[in-house]
């Protein structure tokens, strides 16, 4: 597993999180607003699932790093640039590195966390779906409101 940080999609993933949180180039992204910045920077995660999911084949890992970055999604979705201050602090990319590190050291205090909370990350993944989709859901509707009362 130590030859994977070699691997050319982990230097990139690796470099890309330092970027888009120690840069808050997460929070600035998500200031498009209606939660399409925060939808766009999810796909961001695609890198971090692939390496738990096929190159580490951990489903307790991939669970952590899908309810992490769901986590963030939804709390960047929160409105009126609510969600953009919270973005700042909560530096999801960072974390799902950290834990794709601790992986593959073997490091027993992310293993043991992992493992313990994959159930929890399983029905938090579940709950935090159906919040994305009614943030969606009430952002259109927020969206809709304003531009009759603005275009009326």
């Amino acid at each position: 597993m130590e030859n994977l940080r070699q691997n050319r999609l982990y230097k990139t993933m690796q470099s890309t999180s330092r970027l888009l949180d120690r840069y808050y180039l997460d929070a600035a992204i998500g200031l498009i607003p209606g939660g399409i910045g925060d939808i766009l920077m999810s796909v961001f995660t695609a890198g971090h699932l692939y390496l738990s999911a096929f190159c580490l084949r951990s489903l307790p890992l991939t669970l952590a790093i899908l309810n992490n970055s769901l986590r963030d999604v939804f709390l960047g979705m929160i409105p009126f640039y609510v969600g953009n201050i919270i973005d700042i602090f909560h530096r999801s990319n960072i974390l799902n590195m950290q834990l794709i590190d601790g992986f593959i050291a073997d490091d027993p205090e992310v293993m043991q966390h992992v493992q313990r909370k994959a159930l929890q990350s399983a029905i938090a993944c579940v709950i935090l779906l159906a919040a994305i989709i009614a943030m969606l859901a009430l952002l259109t509707w927020i969206v809709m409101k304003f531009g009759t009362l603005i275009f009326s």
